[in-house]
């Protein structure tokens, strides 16, 4: 039997907790089987759900219909849904850290992570991007067998995008684009589309970074100096690589059947088509790692935080997700 999956708590004054809530009576019956990472009061305070205490994830398997599993770490400081803070930020990255551990012991199959804030993380001193690059450092130590991450992917419907930059202003995407940074994302992706996804033999498409992919040099040279040399270098090496495309007709569904993940050069023009596609139903995935890790594809909202209002539909997408990745990683 597959292990549970672990969820982190996310930031304890955003949605995290009372989508958690809505995704376990939701899957309560069905699963996937999951544990969260997080605080006691702080999910009861979202709602009227019966929460087990568990010493281990194993515990999990056993509950899960009639409650929800939490490790409980506790929060060390008191917060107000809605305003986030700092003082969250040490139980934030606990909980995190917490998950990651039981992933790369086996205990879980893979984490899923609720939002987190990034401006009381670096007001905290923290030092990472985001999730994805604390990911990367926790498991950089772990063994793994291939092109190694982290890369982010976003997947909706039937489109997978993979970003070379990710949370760079646009001013700076030019400067951090290089025929390496492309050729790993591109390695990356094309190995956990074989390993997680069960695509034997993947097709991707690279798309460029100016309009009409730099019209050969005469609307910028990314195209023909970075981009174009990659995508050589890649089918040299046998990838199945087409590009660099015209990001602007790339995402269309005539296009979309002609590969299997599209390379992008910065966050919005691989978010933006995810959204427009499944705005409830995005995924993030980090590849490229010795776990298996997903999220819902959208922020803390702290704005309709502890109204009812938030939808759990991208938190249940990334749990289904995570658990057929590691089916995937499993056989």
């Amino acid at each position: 039997m597959q292990a549970p999956l672990a969820i982190t708590l996310g930031d304890p004054a955003g949605v995290g907790p009372e989508i958690i809530l809505k995704a376990w009576r939701s899957l309560r019956n069905t699963g996937p089987t999951f544990v969260v990472v997080g605080d006691h009061a702080v999910l009861s305070a979202f709602g009227d759900v019966p929460i087990a205490t568990v010493n281990s994830p194993e515990q999990a398997q056993e509950i899960f219909a009639g409650a929800l599993p939490l490790i409980h770490i506790p929060l060390d400081a008191s917060t107000q849904v809605g305003h986030p803070s700092p003082a969250a930020v040490g139980a934030v990255i606990q909980w995190i850290r917490r998950a990651t551990e039981l992933a790369l012991a086996g205990k879980v199959s893979g984490i899923v992570t609720a939002p987190i804030a990034k401006a009381p993380l670096y007001a905290a001193g923290f030092q990472f991007p985001g999730h994805t690059e604390f990911l990367g450092d926790l498991t950089r130590q772990a063994p793994y067998e291939g092109a190694r991450g982290p890369i982010m992917m976003l997947t909706a419907a039937d489109l997978r995008t993979t970003l070379v930059t990710v949370h760079e202003p646009i001013a700076k995407v030019s400067a951090h684009l290089t025929r390496g940074a492309v050729v790993r994302a591109a390695l990356v992706t094309a190995e956990a589309l074989q390993r997680d996804f069960g695509i034997a033999a993947p097709r991707l498409a690279v798309a460029g970074v100016n309009p009409h992919a730099g019209e050969q040099g005469s609307i910028g040279l990314e195209e023909r100096d970075i981009i174009a040399p990659a995508v050589a270098e890649l089918r040299a090496m046998g990838l199945n690589v087409t590009g660099p495309h015209p990001a602007d007709s790339l995402f269309p569904h005539e296009m979309r059947v002609r590969y299997d993940a599209a390379i992008c050069m910065y966050h919005d023009q691989a978010l933006i088509p995810v959204k427009m596609l499944d705005f409830w139903g995005g995924v993030n995935i980090t590849l490229g790692l010795p776990i298996v890790r997903t999220s819902p594809d959208h922020g803390t909202a702290f704005d309709i935080a502890g109204k009812g209002l938030a939808r759990p539909d991208s938190l249940i997408a990334a749990i289904h997700a995570a658990w057929a990745i590691a089916g995937h990683r499993a056989s």
